[in-house]
């Protein structure tokens, strides 16, 4: 009876351990459930939340492509949320971890939204300047062109203004003379009667010039070539030069002058032939030439 009674009793308590166990065994799985389900919960959000910075960096990362000069500010912001990854990355996931990223986020994303609006406001300043820069320089350019067309103007009316202002001879006349012992010169055409030429031009009249001391230069070249006279050199500003025979000064007042001068003979008679006479004026620019012969 008493073998009875233990019997069942150790039954209550194997049925009772195997309950408890049970139980246990039930628990156990129920909490690697959960564990297995929020831990994979938290990877998730670990997940989303890299997702979401890398967003952001790749935003920054077009921003900063975008701007035409590198802005310190974007690159700065850039960098540190990579840092903020390569953090969430090897981070243990814990609900009090992701909250605080969570948060980190969200005032990455107002920070995000302030840089990219002074970026658009400097953008469109910039913009600005340089259509500004543009307009200028294209109105530098006009002005410059104007500038260039008013010096050539200029140039052209100087050169117009002094060829018109230079003297020019309206006659040109070389005679050959004899000098009698009355003094009275005749002309003659045979060399050996022959005692000076007598070199006579008319300036031509012109209001434009500037009146005052002129001086001409009388250039006789004999039969053969050589210069009569003593010979003297007289060169320009630009390099040219002349050897002439005689310089023959008068006094312009921008009126119509008759001008004469003798070229005496050089030591013996002038030779027999062709002779050459050449008027310059203090340019050197030649005025007339006359040609004549002794016989």
């Amino acid at each position: 009876m008493t073998e009875t009674k233990n019997n069942n009793g150790l039954k209550v308590i194997a049925g009772l351990l195997g309950v408890i166990l049970l139980g246990t065994i039930i628990y156990t799985v129920s909490l690697y459930q959960d564990k297995k389900k929020t831990t994979q919960q938290l990877t998730e959000e670990k997940e989303l939340v890299v997702e979401d910075l890398n967003s952001l960096k790749s935003e920054y990362d077009k921003a900063i492509l975008e701007s035409n000069a590198t802005n310190e500010e974007l690159v700065a912001a850039r960098d540190n949320i990579a840092k903020y990854i390569d953090s969430v990355k090897t981070m243990k996931a814990d609900i009090s971890a992701l909250s605080r990223y969570r948060r980190q986020v969200s005032i990455l994303k107002e920070e995000r939204e302030k840089l990219l609006k002074q970026v658009d406001s400097l953008t469109q300043s910039n913009t600005l300047l340089a259509m500004e820069r543009d307009s200028t320089y294209t109105e530098l350019e006009k002005q410059t062109v104007f500038n260039d067309s008013l010096v050539v103007q200029n140039t052209q009316l100087a050169d117009a203004v002094e060829r018109g202002s230079a003297l020019n001879l309206s006659t040109f006349s070389v005679d050959a003379v004899k000098e009698r012992s009355s003094g009275k010169l005749v002309s003659t055409s045979r060399a050996k009667a022959t005692d000076k030429f007598k070199v006579c031009f008319t300036v031509a009249d012109n209001v434009i010039a500037e009146a005052g001391d002129r001086e001409f230069f009388i250039e006789v070249l004999d039969p053969q070539g050589n210069v009569l006279g003593e010979s003297f050199t007289k060169s320009n500003e630009e390099g040219a030069s002349i050897t002439y025979s005689k310089g023959t000064n008068f006094y312009y007042e921008n009126n119509s002058l008759d001008v004469c001068d003798y070229i005496n003979k050089p030591s013996g008679d002038f030779q027999k032939g062709n002779y050459m006479v050449n008027v310059y004026d203090d340019k050197l620019k030649l005025l007339g030439t006359s040609k004549f012969t002794l016989k």
